[in-house]
């Protein structure tokens, strides 16, 4: 294809998905897999500790939001979508705080599960800058609080099969996998099947230890670093022979993966690869891509649209997560259809 070629159809497949989030209509998406809650703490770090060499963070405003299939979750509906959403919370204050915030945003929390003593998976992070000195803070340490226990094999098979009871009437099912006990292998597997008998696309965002449960899936997300580090166990000469690789391996229709500023590259069962260079103008964090992308692909597969299509409006979703301020790092309508019109004039004038 011709340069001019590749801009028409580029500007072919943004007005493909401007049209798609104008008209989203309520088709409903099955999502299964953990969850967490994302607290971030914003300040002022000035000075050192006088015992330590580490700073100390003045702490002006603190924000929490749900996070992993949660955060998925809320993209979703604010696109439009209905959300059938299973997953579990220990019965803690992080716990109440994910299924207040779903519910406040009208998502269905009756298949999330609250488990006894079990401690909510808390994501905890700290940005600080110096007072009068930096706009923008970095963060400064990340701290982590899960649950101390395995999830019993009963409550992961009773989530796989209340998520399996709702693909009768979903577009898309997505399974989102931190590796903390909702999805088994056998449950993830077993939903990729009955999703792929009824046509349904499957979207699959694996850890690299738990690819095994992602067999068969239409659609799997990775970090262009994960994919490096598989390149070198597989000894493949570059990534597009690890990501052959890996696709015949496990089955799957399309690998997405997630450069940041290095832009998302999707590779395909046919072997057609296309990379989508990163467009935004000042990227400054990169917490929740995984989710915007997921989101992305979910909506545009389970409208029907291509997979490069999908692939596209993933794109776009993640330079708006790329461009967010932390703890602000939302996907919702109005920010991704501005985004897709601004990639759309910005083609327009590169083409004059």
């Amino acid at each position: 294809m011709t340069d001019e070629g590749d801009v028409q159809e580029r500007a072919e497949a943004l007005k493909r998905l401007r049209s798609l989030l104008g008209g989203m209509g309520s088709s409903k998406v099955t999502l299964i897999g953990d969850v967490m809650l994302d607290r971030f703490h914003h300040g002022y770090a000035n000075n050192l500790d006088s015992t330590a060499p580490v700073p100390v963070l003045k702490i002006l405003r603190s924000v929490e939001t749900p996070g992993a299939a949660a955060h998925i979750a809320m993209g979703l509906n604010s696109l439009g979508l209905s959300v059938s959403l299973h997953c579990c919370v220990g019965d803690d204050r992080e716990g109440k705080i994910i299924i207040e915030k779903l519910s406040d945003d009208g998502i269905d929390t009756s298949g999330v599960g609250v488990v006894p003593g079990r401690n909510t998976l808390t994501k905890i992070r700290f940005y600080g800058s110096r007072e009068s000195l930096l706009d923008k803070s970095q963060i400064l340490l990340q701290a982590d609080r899960g649950p101390r226990e395995e999830l019993t094999e009963s409550i992961s098979a009773s989530l796989t099969a209340s998520a399996m009871s709702s693909l009768s009437d979903s577009c898309a099912i997505v399974l989102s996998d931190y590796d903390k006990g909702v999805l088994t292998t056998d449950g993830a597997l077993s939903l990729i099947k009955a999703a792929g008998d009824a046509g349904i696309p499957v979207i699959m965002d694996p850890k690299l230890t738990g690819l095994e449960k992602s067999r068969g899936a239409d659609a799997v997300l990775f970090e262009i670093r994960g994919l490096g580090l598989l390149q070198r166990r597989l000894m493949a000469s570059d990534q597009t022979e690890a990501a052959k690789n890996l696709i015949e391996t496990y089955e799957w229709g399309a690998m997405l993966v997630l450069g940041g500023v290095h832009g998302v590259t999707l590779y395909q069962a046919d072997g057609e690869t296309m990379h989508l260079p990163c467009s935004a103008v000042a990227p400054i964090q990169q917490i929740g891509l995984h989710d915007a992308a997921a989101t992305a692909l979910a909506a545009a597969l389970g409208n029907g649209h291509s997979m490069s299509d999908a692939a596209t409006l993933a794109a776009a979703a993640c330079e708006c997560v790329l461009s967010a301020e932390a703890s602000h790092e939302f996907v919702n309508r109005t920010t991704l259809g501005v985004w897709l019109d601004e990639l759309a004039w910005q083609l327009q004038i590169s083409d004059r």
